[in-house]
């Protein structure tokens, strides 16, 4: 006979394998995401350099693309010739100190390019201008 009755327990979650799981999670959500910026769906080949050097910006450039078939991007949105300077003005307005980069097709023509630099000169764009171009492989 069992005078004295054994106490069941109450169930009990144990934390400490759960914190070891949610550890384990982290770390694969962590090495398994992108954390790339989006490129832009414009598809353009770009020109190779033997002699250029990786700079690495301050901060995340805007972005101006020129298609072989001349056609202009600011940042994935299209863009006319003769917009193009009051567009740079307002962001140069904003911030004076904004990085811009030039991502401009292999086969683009020549003659557009110049036309483009012509305008960042006008809308006051100041400092060297980046230029994106494909690492040799």
């Amino acid at each position: 006979m069992n005078f004295y009755p054994r106490r069941r327990r109450s169930p009990q979650v144990l934390i400490v394998s759960l914190i070891d799981i949610f550890a384990i999670l982290l770390i694969f959500v962590l090495v398994s995401s992108n954390f790339r910026k989006a490129q832009p769906t414009v598809k353009i080949s770009l020109p190779d350099s033997k002699a250029s050097t990786m700079a690495q910006p301050k901060r995340e450039p805007v972005v101006l693309t020129i298609t072989k078939d001349s056609q202009l991007f600011l940042d994935n949105a299209p863009v006319v010739l003769e917009k193009l300077a009051p567009l740079l003005v307002e962001i140069v307005k904003k911030d004076a100190n904004v990085a811009l980069a030039l991502n401009a097709d292999k086969d683009a023509p020549f003659g557009i390019i110049l036309k483009v630099l012509d305008g960042l000169k006008d809308s006051g764009v100041k400092g060297s201008l980046t230029a994106f171009m494909e690492r040799a492989k």
